[in-house]
């Protein structure tokens, strides 16, 4: 028979089924559904990561706690934490990455339950701070360059100069110091010539990138010659 109430459990005769629901009255509390092996392991832990992406600092908030509830390795939610501040916060904020990396060296350290109050502290951090994912982007371009062949050769005076017969080769020469320019900035070639003029970081108008992005263009000007 079903588990009904108390009469039916005390009065009946056959076998009880005790379902969940049972088992959270009993206990006063709910069970939290989560199965670290299974797909609600990657669906919390996307809708996690998608909370900060997204400046919901409360919903990322409620997905910590599911997690953390469930018993995740917390661990596994720092490194998640450490990804989300390069990836989705970035330059536009620099000092994510220092707290996301700061959180989980803590965690190690002192581990579970007060490790909870440093990820919560993290995942404040990284979902009220600006966004941008400029600097993901540009490697991510860049990686495609190089696996489609391009930048062949590095240019003769960036090659290492210090081996013997190096200077024969013409490796180093016409190499300007940077910190003999003025404001350290000197007028040459770094990329291979296919690449020459190529952005891979572009730099968003959000919170630290403003800034970046004004000195940014000013040392492309001076660098590429322009």
């Amino acid at each position: 028979m079903a588990f009904g109430d108390a009469d039916d459990a005390a009065g009946g005769d056959g076998p009880v089924k005790v379902e969940l629901k049972h088992t959270e009255r009993a206990l006063d509390v709910a069970a939290v559904r989560y199965d670290r092996a299974g797909d609600q392991h990657y669906d919390v832990a996307s809708a996690f990561i998608k909370s900060i992406r997204g400046s919901d600092v409360d919903a990322a908030l409620h997905y910590l706690a599911r997690m953390l509830e469930a018993g995740e390795d917390p661990r596994f939610v720092a490194r998640r934490i450490v990804i989300s501040a390069a990836e989705d916060v970035g330059m536009a904020d620099p000092t994510a990455l220092q707290t996301a990396v700061a959180a989980a060296q803590a965690v190690q350290l002192i581990g579970m339950p007060e490790g909870r109050i440093i990820l919560a502290e993290a995942v404040v951090h990284l979902a009220t701070a600006p966004k941008s994912n400029a600097a993901y982007m540009g490697i991510n371009q860049a990686i495609a360059d190089v696996r489609a062949g391009m930048g062949n050769g590095i240019p003769a005076h960036l090659r290492d100069s210090h081996y013997p017969g190096s200077k024969q080769l013409g490796h180093g020469l016409g190499y300007k110091y940077a910190h003999d320019a003025p404001h350290a900035v000197a007028t040459q070639q770094y990329p291979p010539d296919d690449l020459v003029g190529k952005d891979y970081y572009r730099p968003t108008g959000n919170g630290a990138e403003r800034d970046i992005a004004v000195r940014l263009e000013r040392l492309r000007r001076i660098v590429r010659g322009k």
